[in-house]
């Protein structure tokens, strides 16, 4: 087995940050294997950003620059991660676990018929080389071990945030290839790209403040004519309670699955097994019961602090720290003590 491959998601020319925590786990299982760590940087800029890959830990990438892989679409992708598995045959391909990772890593997987291993936040090699990886599983209320095969070439996607990016002091050697598919052999086209300005991503936030189906409470009165007060107060509530919590701690806005079922805030921010699975260094619960549904997608915060007028609420079991209160009597005291401290 040659190497250890990472792949480095990147957008509009830039690395997508969780990618340098795949080229530190990539480093450990290298170095346990005695073979390089390989950075795989595909499309526009993509020279630039394995240059940066050394200063994560790589020792070589192999850099695409070719037209066809500047906006990421399935088929040039895969194409060429599989042409390359197929070539070096590496120990492992390894990746964030982003929309875009598990397209990728699974289509190619699929095509060089290879095992998968998913959600890993903890990786190690076994006493036959092969990849052990720690899982969560059952919502996470369990961690997995799961072992791939020692032959082979394994593939790889951790969950964001459950590494550290790696570091290095020397530059990538780069080597340039040429892309697997010319363009009149893919299928799709990329129109444009819409993107949400002024909100911090749910996956890469190192804190997040979540409202759940108590924003409803709101004190305030809806103004006449609003078709649904309750919607409106919990969407005040986002605007003008949590909003400016989270923009004093540089925070992104999630919410439970019953907010965002009932209208409050759109899916984006959804926290939960059929939302974003985070994993903060800080997470502001604030009037969220802890549904099972809601645990699984951030029970692996690192620090868990939450607010609710009930003290037998589920999410407590989880919290660090407990605040029994009205959220729109504590958030607001909270925001106001931090503005004063961080000097904002």
């Amino acid at each position: 087995m040659s190497a250890v491959f990472v792949w480095i998601e990147t957008f509009n020319g830039a690395a997508v940050s969780s990618s340098w925590e795949a080229l530190g786990a990539g480093r450990v299982l290298a170095d346990k294997l005695g073979v390089p760590l390989t950075a795989l940087v595909f499309g526009e800029n993509a020279a630039a950003v394995a240059g940066e890959s050394g200063t994560y830990g790589a020792d070589k990438a192999l850099v695409c620059t070719d037209a066809t892989l500047n906006g990421f679409r399935l088929e040039p992708y895969a194409a060429l991660l599989t042409q390359l598995v197929q070539q070096h045959a590496p120990k492992a391909v390894v990746a964030i676990s982003t929309a875009r990772g598990r397209e990728l890593l699974a289509a190619s997987a699929a095509d060089t018929n290879s095992g998968l291993l998913t959600e890993a936040t903890s990786l190690d090699i076994s006493g036959d080389g092969a990849v052990k990886v720690i899982r969560p599983v059952y919502a996470g209320k369990i961690l997995s071990e799961a072992v791939g095969s020692a032959a082979g070439t394994q593939y790889l996607l951790l969950r964001g945030r459950s590494f550290k990016p790696g570091t290095g002091s020397k530059a990538a050697e780069i080597t340039t290839i040429p892309a697997a598919l010319s363009e009149d052999q893919i299928a799709t086209k990329i129109e444009s790209f819409e993107e949400e300005v002024g909100s911090v991503n749910l996956t890469d936030a190192a804190i997040i403040v979540s409202g759940g189906r108590a924003m409803a409470n709101n004190p305030k009165d809806a103004p006449a004519g609003v078709a649904d007060a309750a919607v409106w107060k919990a969407q005040d509530g986002f605007a003008n309670t949590l909003k400016p919590l989270a923009d004093v701690l540089g925070a992104a806005i999630g919410a439970s699955r019953a907010a965002v079922d009932a209208g409050y805030i759109p899916y984006a921010h959804q926290v939960g097994q059929t939302g974003k699975t985070v994993s903060p260094d800080l997470y502001i619960a604030c009037g969220i019961s802890g549904a099972i549904q809601h645990q699984a997608g951030m029970r692996s915060s690192k620090v868990i602090v939450a607010i609710n007028k009930d003290a037998e609420a589920p999410i407590f079991k989880l919290a660090r720290y407990g605040l029994v209160g009205d959220l729109y009597q504590i958030v607001p005291a909270v925001t106001a003590e931090l503005k004063k401290r961080l000097g904002k």
